[in-house]
This record gives structure tokens, sequence and C-alpha cells, in this order.
């Protein structure tokens, strides 16, 4: 993954002085720097066992600082990996973190994903009492990264066919939280109600206001130590309806792309371990609405870098905006 920082020119201008600032923490100015994300949303860069993460521009400092004081806090230290040291800027004002090198999934080995891993990890942070934790804690962003998904399909202006209706369609049919609007019908609002975490005595006042990562996904997750799997990426973590950490795999089992073992594995695993949010028999009550948003979200990804790339849609992709396409048509049959 990713490639060597060499000459400025090859690499933008984030990653390069990433890079510098790297090699000039570990005072070696010939260290090997490999970028290993290089996109507007995250800029990630590694040399040796450091990696260095620019966070997106706009980035809010304080709720940053405070998630990343949530991944370095004990209660936190065998579920989130931990960062190395606190935020530093780019001269350009983004945002900037350092964190231990982990082995990521391996993409060419679908058999060996750690499914069971994953949802024990999903477990432990959905049940970590977040009075404990440093505040105030900042709403979880999974909506609020559905709703900019549906903001670039628009504002992509492609024609009006057939699958850009349904995507806009199924959106249109979520309720106002799920689509980063309207969150007092199921959250305590962090900025007003939250201070200190102090109305979340009880493990997050409430199943809808627990600790949750936002973003879950297998390239989410890292080999700490050699043996030992952890979370990475708080840039959504915060508190919300624990639900949606499950929805993308939830997603992907009902679009085909998830098989049903490794789904059962996922989702055994997470109740196994105390996990709340799929309730004891029927999880779909629960992943219902959360699973539309990500498949919503997935799909007007797709339609909208497709478009920019100028390329037909992959397999995946192609599934994603079918199944998008089946929840419209429901909608509509539903009145």
């Amino acid at each position: 993954m990713g490639g060597a920082v060499g000459a400025v020119e090859a690499v933008s201008q984030t990653a390069a002085q990433l890079a510098t600032a790297l090699r000039r923490a570990q005072r070696d100015a010939t260290a090997e720097a490999t970028v290993l994300a290089d996109r507007p949303d995250g800029t990630v860069v590694r040399c040796g066992h450091i990696v260095a993460k620019a966070h997106p521009p706009g980035t809010d400092p304080a709720e940053l600082a405070v998630r990343l004081g949530v991944a370095a806090h004990p209660r936190c230290a065998e579920i989130l990996l931990p960062p190395v040291d606190g935020m530093a800027a780019l001269p350009d004002g983004r945002q900037v973190t350092l964190w231990p090198y982990g082995e990521p999934v391996a993409p060419d080995a679908p058999d060996a994903a750690p499914w069971v891993e994953a949802g024990k990890l999903l477990a432990r942070l959905h049940s970590v009492p977040v009075a404990e934790l440093p505040g105030p804690l900042p709403a979880m962003r999974g909506p609020a990264k559905a709703a900019r998904a549906i903001a670039r399909l628009r504002a992509a202006a492609l024609p009006d066919g057939v699958a850009t209706r349904a995507v806009l369609r199924a959106w249109a049919g979520l309720p106002g939280w799920a689509r980063g609007v309207d969150r007092t019908d199921r959250m305590v609002k962090g900025s007003e109600s939250n201070k200190g975490n102090e109305s979340n005595k009880d493990n997050g006042g409430g199943e809808d206001n627990r600790l949750c990562h936002g973003d879950l996904h297998l390239g989410q997750l890292v080999r700490h130590h050699a043996t030992d799997w952890r979370l990475i990426d708080i840039d959504d973590l915060g508190l919300g309806d624990p639900a949606w950490d499950l929805a993308r795999p939830a997603a992907w089992y009902a679009a085909g792309l998830l098989a049903a073992e490794d789904w059962e594995r996922f989702l055994g695993a997470y109740r196994a371990a105390g996990g709340s949010a799929a309730g004891e028999r029927d999880p779909w009550p629960r992943l219902d609405v959360p699973a539309r948003a990500l498949t919503v979200q997935t799909a007007a990804l797709a339609l909208a870098k497709a478009a920019a790339a100028g390329r037909a849609l992959d397999e995946a992709e192609e599934a994603m905006v079918e199944a998008s396409v089946r929840i419209a048509h429901f909608m509509e049959a539903a009145g």
C-alpha cells in the first residue's frame, strides 16, 4: 500500500510535509517514508514505527483533542490504538496526530478477515463508561458523513438517471437523525447537555448515547504488538447510536457482499462480548435504518466517484446501487 516519499512533486504537499516532520522527529533525514493514504479527507505517512496523519481541513481542534484523549484513556487501552503524542499542525493549519504503526488487515485474504475480533472490539467500545472519559464528547459523525456523501452526489450534477433518483429517494425516506439532522430525539447534544459527560453516568444515558466509532470497516483494524487487534481512525468517534457501527457490515450482508457465515461470526462475537446494539434475536429492528443509511451513503459515493473518474461502477459499487434501488422501490410501494 502506498509509495515511498521521494521527490516532493511525486506526492502532495501535505504528504511531503508529514514525511519531513517524521524524519525530523526521528533525527534521520534519509529515513524512508511511505505514503499510506493521500486524499483530501486525510493523508497518512509512515516512517519506521510511527505514522503521522493529517486530518481533514476544517477539523475542529477542540473536538479532535477530546477524541485523542479518549484514544489515550486507560478505559480504551485494549480497544483503540493509543496515540504516540499530542496534536500538532501543518503550516496550512491542518491538524496532525502521531500513532504507532499497526499491521492492517490483508485485503487479499478474505478468509482471514477478523470479523470476530471486530465484533468483540465494538462491543467493548460500546460498553465504555462515557462518564469516565474526557469531555465534552462530540457526537459520533456517521450520519454527518452520510450527508456529505449525498451532497457530493448532488454536486456531481449527474444525468437524471434511475440510479441517482433511487439513491436520493432512499435518502429522503430516512429519519432526520440518520441524515445528520434533528438529533435531539436520539441523543443528548454534546455541546449543550454533555459538558464533562455528566449526563451519561449510566454508560451513555441510554442505548442511543454510547461511545461509537462512527466509521467501522475492516480498514479500521490493525494488529498492535503482532497479535492484538485495535481500532484506528478517531475522526468520527463520539456519542451516538451504537447500531451505526454495525450498519456497514449489515449493509454489505443485505447487498450480498458479505457472506452469511462472516455476518453471523461478526454478530455472534458482538453479542457474546456484551454488545447490545443488535437486540437478542432479530437484529434488524435496530439495524434497519443505519444499514439503509450506509447503503445509500456508499451508493452515492460510488456514483460520484465513478462519474468523476469517467469509469463504470465496479461489482461492489453496482451491488450497493442496486440495493439502494430496492430500498427506493420498497418505500414507494409502502407509500
